[in-house]
């Protein structure tokens, strides 16, 4: 049987995908009402409130039809923010030409950190520019990879 995280996640990515965006996380606080974070995305721009809106009823009266027992909650939908690491190969590719820092294990299974212009992404890598030194770095090796703001 599906957690309640993973069918939420499900009706959520129903609703995105009409909309041309996608679901990269579901958070489930237990707060005072429960708070359902839904976090969103779009590939080649930044998501608008409008659709976050949209999103958000169609989401809601979803969550009520299906009867998934919650009882009472707050449905928050929002984009990750900077604040959160890019955890979907949808995202990077809007992101090139920004500073990405990102933890990865190297073929010896030690950790690396390195930050860098991100300046390609292919089906199976991302390519950074640091240093002057260029470093291809495969999905599978990514532990995580944040945009850092610029001023």
């Amino acid at each position: 049987m599906k957690t309640s995280t993973e069918k939420i996640f499900n009706l959520a990515q129903q609703c995105a995908s009409s909309h041309g965006v996608f679901v990269v996380g579901v958070e489930i606080k237990n707060t005072t009402p429960m708070e359902l974070w839904v976090y969103l995305d779009k590939e080649e721009e930044d998501l608008s409130i409008d659709i976050c809106a949209k999103i958000s009823r169609e989401l809601d009266f979803l969550l009520e039809a299906h009867e998934l027992e919650l009882g009472w909650y707050r449905l928050n939908i929002s984009s990750p923010g900077l604040s959160k690491p890019l955890s979907d190969i949808r995202q990077y590719p809007k992101n090139i030409g920004r500073t990405c820092r990102v933890r990865y294990r190297m073929n010896n299974d030690e950790v690396e950190k390195i930050k860098g212009q991100l300046t390609k992404v292919g089906s199976t890598d991302i390519q950074l520019v640091f240093d002057k030194k260029t470093i291809v770095i495969p999905f599978t090796q990514i532990i995580e990879a944040k945009i850092i703001p610029t001023i």
